[in-house]
């Protein structure tokens, strides 16, 4: 398996051992665009790899602050109740950059910037660069994403 997520489109497409794409999903990915320097508040490009996946057994919308659930689930009210809030839902898959001085190690780390593949709240545009760096996926994509992948996938960040 791997994973391909095209900024320009502002898709996921994951792709089978044999090489054919088996899903594709719509994302949201920066606001403020490519760009690996941390602090920036920008997704990563290049070459990546799932490092961890967090949240198996959590019920889809599970809120998580600092990789932990909360013991919240979203929901409209919870979301107007804390706008402040960037909403990771239901499921993490925590990107380790794999290029040294582009997206790995120093000011550039994916790892460290905590860059997810992640859950976000239902209203929350897709198709549209929204987000503060990490790629956000509708709640049921990122659950369906979740059990087909596993640490180590492969995952390709381009414009």
């Amino acid at each position: 398996m791997r994973i391909r997520i095209d900024l320009g489109s502002q898709r996921l497409a994951l792709f089978g051992n044999d090489g054919a794409c088996i899903r594709r999903y719509s994302v949201s990915t920066s606001a403020k665009g490519a760009g690996e320097q941390s602090g920036s508040l920008q997704t990563p490009r290049g070459r990546h790899r799932i490092r961890a996946l967090i949240g198996a057994g959590q019920p889809a919308g599970a809120v998580f602050r600092g990789r932990r659930p909360t013991g919240e689930c979203w929901s409209p009210e919870l979301a107007a109740a804390h706008p402040e809030r960037d909403w990771i839902l239901s499921r993490i898959l925590w990107l380790c950059g794999e290029e040294p001085g582009r997206n790995r190690l120093g000011q550039v780390d994916s790892m460290r910037r905590y860059i997810y593949i992640h859950g976000t709240g239902e209203d929350q545009p897709m198709g549209e660069p929204h987000s503060h760096g990490c790629v956000r996926m509708r709640n049921r994509d990122v659950l369906e994403l979740f059990a087909l992948v596993q640490p180590g996938t492969p995952v390709e960040i381009v414009e």
